[in-house]
């Protein structure tokens, strides 16, 4: 993955600026204007699935002006990834899955400061404190249910409900998602390093089946292969707006409490310090967080928007405000590390 570095622009317009001769005013300020005008190129390493923002990316370019290259990858292991490259990153952006692989890279001091237009454009609490990086869509974990097999689901309240021996076996999830890391963050927040790893040692105990994508458990759940799922909202909603809600057998359970079950999670981007087109990477940000892109995330992912006056009418979402959810700042994810660390400690990677 290649770009343009602005070293490399002015270099190349020198070059033809001498080949062309000292005197020869009227084609150098040609050639500088267009340089100038060319576009620059803004390289994102994105957790988000192309499929989910293929698309959004592409108007992002028309609007921006500017120049769009794609790394997909799972958040987790991008952030990983943007830490181990460091300063030879060739990534601008980070568009993450979730809060805390960003979080992450902003408590590893790998991103800049956001102008406080863009961090204030979206709702209080879905922006870094510090301005390191900004949500551009919100999600609540839900647990997903078969209601022949497990219909007492639809009056869970706690995430503590799953480890009841008599689901063994019939527990999807999906080990490497960010937002399951997220999660698993969460336990270590409310219930303490302890409590987590006793927490996942009877999960683990439990067999859950592993699945490498959200979507491949909820279909899991759909055909009743397990009886419970853990994922985010918007992966039902997609498949009811894809199938119809009569040919989905799956339903969903919003805990709707003060439980790292509960807990409602955002995608959000920030921009690399180490990237050399930081003008045009912020404008990108700054694009994510604008209306035509929040009613992107509203009407085509089915995912809460996080700017105020946006909404939806081709999903029957709960609305965002009337969920009660874990009681976790966003910021307190960052320690993925520790996370991955006990997940592999327990043997739940």
């Amino acid at each position: 993955m290649r770009k343009t570095s602005t070293a490399t622009a002015f270099l190349a317009g020198s070059l033809l600026l001498s080949a062309c001769g000292s005197s020869a005013t009227e084609s150098s300020t040609s050639t500088t204007d267009a340089t100038a005008a060319a576009p620059q190129t803004v390289t994102i390493y994105s957790g988000r699935n192309e499929a989910l923002v293929g698309p959004l990316l592409s108007q992002v370019e028309s609007a921006t002006g500017t120049k769009i290259d794609v790394r997909y990858g799972d958040s987790s292991a991008l952030a990983a990834q943007l830490l181990e490259e460091g300063d030879r990153s060739p990534a601008d952006v980070f568009f993450s899955q979730d809060a805390g692989a960003l979080g992450a890279l902003a408590k590893a001091g790998r991103l800049s400061t956001l102008d406080s237009s863009t961090t204030g454009a979206v709702l209080k609490g879905y922006a870094d404190a510090n301005g390191s990086w900004v949500a551009t869509s919100a999600r609540a974990r839900v647990v997903a249910y078969d209601p022949a097999s497990a219909p007492e689901a639809e009056t869970f309240t706690s995430i503590d409900a799953i480890l009841d021996p008599k689901y063994k076996g019939k527990i999807g999830f999906a080990p490497t998602n960010a937002s399951f890391h997220s999660f698993v963050t969460a336990l270590r927040v409310t219930k303490g390093e302890a409590g987590a790893k006793d927490w996942l040692t009877k999960f683990k105990a439990n067999s859950p089946q592993a699945y490498e994508k959200n979507g491949a458990v909820l279909a899991a759940v759909d055909s009743g292969e397990v009886s419970l799922g853990l994922i985010n909202h918007y992966y039902w909603h997609e498949l009811v707006a894809e199938k119809g809600a009569d040919a989905v057998n799956a339903k969903i359970r919003f805990l709707n409490a003060d439980d790292p079950g509960a807990l409602i999670n955002v995608a959000g981007v920030g921009v690399l310090k180490s990237s050399d087109t930081q003008d045009a990477a912020a404008k990108v940000v700054a694009y994510l967080t604008s209306k035509p892109s929040q009613q992107y995330f509203a009407d085509e992912t089915a995912e809460y928007p996080v700017v105020a006056g946006v909404t939806t009418d081709k999903h029957d979402l709960p609305d965002l405000a009337s969920l009660t959810s874990a009681g976790i700042d966003l910021g307190q994810l960052d320690s993925l590390e520790a996370t991955l660390g006990m997940l592999d400690e327990v043997g739940l990677t």
